[in-house]
């Protein structure tokens, strides 16, 4: 399960980040093509986020679609799979975006 060392990695950063401020939000920005499960994400956040300024801070994931452009017509095509077909019939996709596994954004409260 690597979404483990993604949750750590995760909480590793916003720690960094918030410079000791208690964090009461994180949203995570996943990309359907990514190969990572959110609710996997979600389980071992919680985990990771113990006995951190992360401890309870709840975690929004935005799951964003693949998005590809075929190769012969140019047409901009979106799937939830990292491969498909262009309804001209090709499958020389040029992959734009969907891959992504990024922080967002985080929010802190002074304490």
């Amino acid at each position: 399960m690597h979404e483990l060392g993604i949750a750590q990695e995760i909480v590793s950063i916003v720690v960094e980040h918030a410079a000791g401020a208690r964090v009461v939000r994180v949203v995570l920005e996943i990309g359907k093509l990514a190969a990572v499960l959110p609710d996997a994400v979600r389980f071992c956040f919680d985990l990771c986020a113990e006995d951190t300024p992360l401890e309870g801070a709840s975690l929004v994931i935005i799951e964003t679609p693949g998005r590809a452009r075929c190769r012969a017509c140019g047409n901009e095509l979106t799937f939830d799979r990292p491969f498909g077909r262009c309804p001209c019939g090709e499958t020389d996709l040029e992959w734009l975006a969907g891959a992504e596994l990024k922080v967002k954004e985080f929010e802190i409260i002074d304490v």
